[in-house]
């Protein structure tokens, strides 16, 4: 029997993979139930990254600072994971950071423990596989977006997968997100 408060993770580990029940009892063994406030760094600039975060509920970005400036580089909303992949698999600092932009309640994944279960459930491999290709490919199409498609174009992509955003995330994340300040992004959002 699944802990109640794991059942969103395990609905989308199921959008990859089905697990079985051994292997489900093992993961429920490293997961912890976290709450963190608004506008806290779940995890700092020059922090190693050795969890993974699942978002019960709230919002988290990804940001660094670039000559000072604060810029978003991802967001992560309800029912997906978060976490920095570059430190999670160098074992290496980040420079970036992940905040948290509402009242969240997180499953927290030990990394370390998690790597360690691959050998004895090869589906635990298998999935967590799954989940990080569906990360990268989703980080291709954001370089790609930047690459070939205007802001305007951008934002309303944005819109269409996250019609909630505007009312969620503060207006600056949002530009900094697209690569625009937010004077353009008014201009955006007033042309109808």
């Amino acid at each position: 029997m699944i802990d109640p408060e794991l059942i969103s993770l395990f609905e989308f580990f199921k959008r990859y993979s089905r697990l079985s029940e051994e292997a489900e009892k093992a993961i429920s063994k490293i997961c912890k139930v976290i709450t963190i406030k608004r506008n806290t760094d779940l995890q700092p600039i020059g922090h190693t990254c050795k969890t993974i975060y699942f978002i019960n509920k709230g919002i988290a970005r990804i940001y660094y600072l670039k000559d000072g400036v604060d810029i978003t580089e991802s967001f992560s909303f309800e029912n997906n994971i978060i976490a920095r992949v570059e430190s999670l698999f160098t074992g290496k600092p980040s420079r970036k950071a992940i905040q948290i932009l509402e009242d969240a309640e997180l499953i927290a994944i030990n990394s370390d423990l998690l790597f360690k279960m691959y050998d004895q459930f090869p589906e635990i491999e298998r999935l967590f596989r799954l989940i990080m290709e569906a990360a990268y490919v989703d980080t291709v199409n954001r370089i790609e977006s930047i690459q070939f498609y205007t802001a305007e174009e951008r934002y309303k992509a944005l819109m269409k997968e996250n019609p909630d955003v505007i009312k969620r995330v503060p207006l600056k994340y949002i530009a900094s997100y697209l690569g625009i300040t937010q004077v353009s992004l008014s201009r955006i959002r007033g042309m109808k």
